[in-house]
């Protein structure tokens, strides 16, 4: 980095302007503001895909201490729009670190914003709630960086999924495993595949638009409905595809987003949530078990709480024991289930991957 700071600016969608300095690539940038309390695994958050179209602020004061590393990734590039920091760090301590966090914004073509009291400002969106805003390292001009602003579209009603999924379909795992899982492709984690890989499942990934059709073709012994980015309500084509999946009788499983069309599938409307859910240290009951889990989470979404409850095929299995919204459901009549948080957790406590061993034990007796 130079050794004079280049300043910069955020500007918050209710007119809040706040001034730090430049970090990574020098431009502008503009998305909804989200953030996220893990204290750890920055790189595995800034590459999921779920994070498509927004501006990340990052809790966790000091953010690049330990650098960046190829393998520390959950998909081939960083997702989220730009990065808000306390202390960005240029320098690393970690021997096994390819690159700073510096290099890596600068590769990526990634804005940041360093020195801002993020403390503050996340108790502002707390407060206020999730909304758009702008950085720029650029210009200074408030106003027309506002005038910028105003064309930036609200993510509720944004269909994003498609945007990031893969364009062709591919295999991972052992082609003679009989446990066969079709994966629709919405922003998919690679940790997720992973999880299905290391408990003996064949794997085909589809991307996001494939009809039901095609992916019958692989002939699946069970079905898989990854997390992404963006608004489920407008995913008209993945919510027939849902409807065709269980109509089939195969297990299916989803996680994030796959919960949310799970829902949609089941005529259980979404809603956009105040500030959304993004961390390490989610606490969800299992209403099954009795059990609690610490979960990691991303979401902006939810399910209607009311509308699950009423639902007679429904069964609500998972809740957020912070504010009880719904975090699991199953079917009562057909294989299927889902959760909104993420038992792959990378990063995260493992607390939760038995779901996968579930699931796997679904496909194996079906």
């Amino acid at each position: 980095m130079s050794t004079t700071p280049t300043p910069a600016v955020l500007i918050l969608e209710d007119g809040n302007v706040f001034y730090g300095t430049a970090f990574g690539k020098i431009g502008t940038a503009t998305g909804e503001v989200c953030f996220n309390t893990g204290m750890t695994g920055y790189q595995e958050v800034f590459t999921d895909p779920s994070y498509y179209g927004q501006v990340l602020i990052m809790n966790s004061v000091h953010i690049g201490n330990y650098g960046v590393k190829a393998a520390d990734v959950e998909s081939d590039s960083v997702k989220v729009k730009a990065v808000i920091g306390r202390n960005l760090e240029d320098k690393y301590s970690r021997f096994m670190a390819d690159a700073s966090l510096q290099n890596y914004f600068e590769a990526q073509g990634i804005v940041a914003i360093d020195g801002i009291d993020t403390r503050a400002l996340v108790a502002h969106i707390r407060t206020q709630g999730a909304m758009n805003c702008i950085i720029s390292s650029e210009t200074l001009d408030v106003e027309q960086l506002k005038a910028t602003l105003k064309k930036v579209p609200s993510m509720d009603g944004l269909e994003l999924a498609s945007v990031v999924s893969t364009t062709e379909p591919y295999t991972l795992g052992n082609e003679k495993s009989a446990v066969r899982i079709a994966v629709l492709d919405f922003g998919i984690k690679k940790n997720i595949l992973n999880c299905l890989v290391e408990r003996g499942a064949y794997t085909k990934v589809f991307p996001a638009k494939t009809s039901f059709e095609e992916l019958e073709k692989f002939n699946p012994a069970g079905y898989f409905i990854s997390n992404g980015p963006g608004d489920p309500a407008p995913m008209d084509y993945a919510i027939a595809t849902v409807k065709k999946i269980l109509a089939s009788n195969k297990p299916l499983f989803g996680i994030c987003l796959g919960h949310q069309l799970l829902a949609l599938a089941n005529d259980i409307p979404t809603f956009k949530m105040h500030h959304g859910h993004r961390g390490l240290n989610h606490p969800v009951k299992n209403i099954i078990s009795g059990k609690s889990e610490i979960t990691t989470q991303n979401h902006g979404f939810g399910v209607d709480p009311k509308a699950v409850r009423a639902h007679a095929e429904v069964e609500i299995t998972h809740v957020n024991l912070n504010d009880e919204s719904i975090e699991g459901i199953r079917l009562k009549n057909k294989p299927a289930f889902s959760v909104q948080y993420h038992p792959e957790a990378t990063p995260g406590p493992h607390d939760s991957r038995y779901l996968f061993d579930e699931f796997i034990a679904m496909v194996g007796s079906n």
